[in-house]
């Protein structure tokens, strides 16, 4: 009689681990996933910030929305990582300054060189929403798994940083976005 309780105690042992194991696993899986959502986010806002370099260079605009647009591309590439949520977030209210005359855009879009700039652009911004979006989704999944007790007591997420979502600024100007 005696062995049956340590075959049970070792089954116990057994599944418990392995629950501790796949939750860990999880973990990881969900920290790849983030590491991967944030290389797809920094990939579409510069593909957006090269869209509006290309948008103000390319001579429709006046010089002085081309030059506040330049700027605020420019800036939005060459944040540092600190900065980043605030120079993306200048670069959306410069789109929305430049391109907010909708009738203008209208007849630019109808322009051969300038039309594929536009869809393109329109393109980026709504990429860039829907990254951000995926991206914050993530982090708040596995904000939620960090945080029970199982984990932190055990220590399962063990060194990776602490996780935060980007909070910035990308909707884009309503002119630009065709229904």
């Amino acid at each position: 009689m005696a062995w049956g309780w340590w075959l049970l105690l070792t089954l116990v042992v057994l599944v418990v681990g392995l629950w501790l194991w796949w939750t860990a696993q999880r973990l990881d899986r969900m920290h790849h996933r983030i590491d991967v959502a944030r290389a797809a986010l920094d990939a579409q806002l510069l593909r957006r910030s090269g869209a509006a370099l290309e948008l103000a260079t390319s001579g429709t605009l006046d010089p002085a929305r081309s030059l506040l647009l330049v700027d605020a591309a420019h800036q939005a590439r060459a944040a540092a990582s600190d900065d980043l949520e605030s120079a993306q977030s200048d670069l959306s209210e410069s789109l929305r300054a430049v391109l907010a005359d909708r009738s203008e855009l209208d007849q630019l879009r109808h322009h051969s060189d300038v039309g594929p700039l536009l869809a393109e652009l329109a393109a980026s911004c709504r990429k860039v929403e829907l990254a951000r979006r995926f991206h914050n989704d993530v982090v708040v999944t596995a904000r939620a798994l960090r945080s029970r007790r199982r984990v932190r007591w055990l220590r399962l997420s063990g060194r990776a940083a602490e996780l935060s979502t980007v909070d910035l600024d990308d909707v884009p100007p309503p002119a630009l976005v065709t229904d």
